[in-house]
């Protein structure tokens, strides 16, 4: 009866309409681009890190400077695109092209670094930059769709990750093996195959992000004199800082549930990306010399094995809604985790390079699910008017990860593991699979079995129900 008064109020709350497959597509569609900045990023910072003379103790430690930037960056940004709104330009567009814009140009300079500081800096204004166009494409499912298509949502955005990553982390293999662009270059250098690499993802990156900045129209703020008023009050420099972090204790109950699954899933993933180019060439290719073909052939197949997890991300995205209906979303996303858990373990146990690709059929879901479902279940329970706030929050649970890996996993790697980086990804196995079963404790009251014959009435109920949501 709540539900029924609420409807025939109107003005209660604004009903989001569904929005077509056409309008999901061109709003996610920039995430193709932010994804070959990333997968660039991912596959290749260690190998040139090594290449600019760093050691395997040292790579964790030189990946932390990037998330103490977004540990400060994420909330303001949250925060600030909450309190934008431009009738050209809408809320979040602003901000997915300036970081589009910056990031393009950071990764058109990385293949030209020649010193470890220098690499290290830029790594810093790349990840920086990617994540201050990519947090406000979170929050933009949440401003735009209904409840009900949500998890649709995060999953074409996964889809377009997918896709993106597939490519951009094959691009220095492709430039090797079929542009047949030199992939050695002299100690201290970068490859001609990883630089056009580089140069092309910057490209593709603006472009992509382009495209959805262009195509999509934002919805105008529910009550423009409210919101004129509210940001006049909160203006000043001092009080966004004071504004930005003053909310972090509020939290709803499901985002910090949500906050302990996000760090071990996350901690894993970075085990791998920082780990995988050591441990694939030294426990498989049996090298760690920098300047060797075989080193440089086995960082290429490092590549193609991140290619073969996007690629399996990209297509289980289509599958994550279909099964979160026919189960529920906690249980879908512990399957999935397992499945990556069990995936970075098995590396341990293989010596042909082939086989890697079977494991990283279990990151790929692993992966989808990491990217998708988290965000489904946390936008059902965050407050209209601070979703790129919250959203822009909820990235401390990837950033503090990225930073306890930046601290430990290198002591471990070196003092735990024996010097063997394909342990450190055992480890990040376990904590992925930790992170699955954590998931169980999390409280998704959004999270309503749905029949697929809906009347109107039925969806609109549904819709301004979940909105109403008790665990805000």
């Amino acid at each position: 009866m709540a539900g029924s008064a609420i409807i025939d109020n109107p003005s209660a709350l604004r009903v989001k309409p569904r929005l077509s497959f056409w309008q999901i597509w061109n709003m996610s569609f920039g995430f193709l681009g932010i994804q070959f900045g990333f997968a660039l990023q991912n596959g290749n910072m260690s190998r040139i890190f090594e290449t600019m003379g760093a050691k395997e103790d040292e790579l964790a430690f030189l990946w932390l400077a990037a998330p103490t930037t977004g540990l400060l960056i994420q909330p303001i940004i949250g925060y600030l695109s909450d309190r934008t709104w431009s009738p050209r330009w809408g809320r979040r567009r602003p901000f997915f092209l300036v970081g589009a814009i910056c990031a393009s140009l950071a990764l058109l300079v990385m293949p030209h670094v020649s010193a470890l500081w220098m690499a290290a800096g830029m790594l810093w204004i790349m990840d920086a930059s990617i994540n201050i166009s990519m947090e406000p494409f979170r929050a933009l499912v949440g401003d735009m769709l209904p409840s009900n298509q949500r998890t649709t949502g995060f999953g074409a955005q996964t889809f377009f990750i997918g896709i993106g990553a597939v490519v951009g982390s094959l691009l220095p293999y492709i430039f090797t093996n079929w542009l047949h662009f030199s992939n050695v270059a002299p100690a201290g250098h970068i490859s001609p195959s990883l630089k056009y690499a580089f140069y092309t993802g910057g490209i593709i990156y603006f472009l992509a992000v382009l495209w959805t900045v262009v195509r999509t129209r934002e919805y105008p703020p529910e009550n423009l004199a409210e919101f004129e008023a509210e940001k006049a009050r909160t203006a000043g420099f001092w009080n966004i800082i004071k504004e930005a972090f003053a909310g972090i204790s509020d939290m709803p109950r499901t985002m910090r549930q949500l906050a302990v699954v996000q760090f071990f899933s996350w901690l894993a993933l970075f085990s791998l990306w920082i780990y995988a180019t050591p441990a694939i060439t030294s426990h498989i290719y049996h090298t760690s010399d920098t300047t060797s073909k075989i080193y440089n052939e086995g960082a290429d197949w490092v590549n193609v094995c991140f290619s073969v997890y996007n690629g399996v991300s990209a297509l289980a995205a289509l599958a994550l809604p279909v099964i979160a209906r026919a189960t529920s979303r906690r249980m879908t996303h512990l399957l999935c985790l397992t499945a990556g858990g069990l995936g970075l373990i098995s590396i341990y146990f293989i010596q042909n390079p082939q086989l890697l690709l079977v494991s990283m059929i279990g990151v790929g879901v692993a992966w989808a699910s990491i990217l998708s479902i988290p965000y489904a279940m946390l936008a059902g329970a965050l407050p209209a008017n601070k979703m790129g706030y919250y959203m822009g929050v909820f990235n401390f649970f990837i950033v503090l990860p990225q930073m306890v890996a930046g601290v430990t996993l290198g002591f471990f790697t070196k003092h735990v593991f024996g010097g063997e980086p394909v342990l450190t990804l055992v480890f990040g196995g376990c904590s992925m699979i930790l992170s699955g079963l954590l998931t169980l404790r999390v409280h998704d009251a959004d999270d309503i079995r749905l029949p697929n014959n809906m009347t109107p009435a039925e969806n609109l109920a549904y819709d301004v129900l979940a909105s109403n949501n008790p665990n805000v």
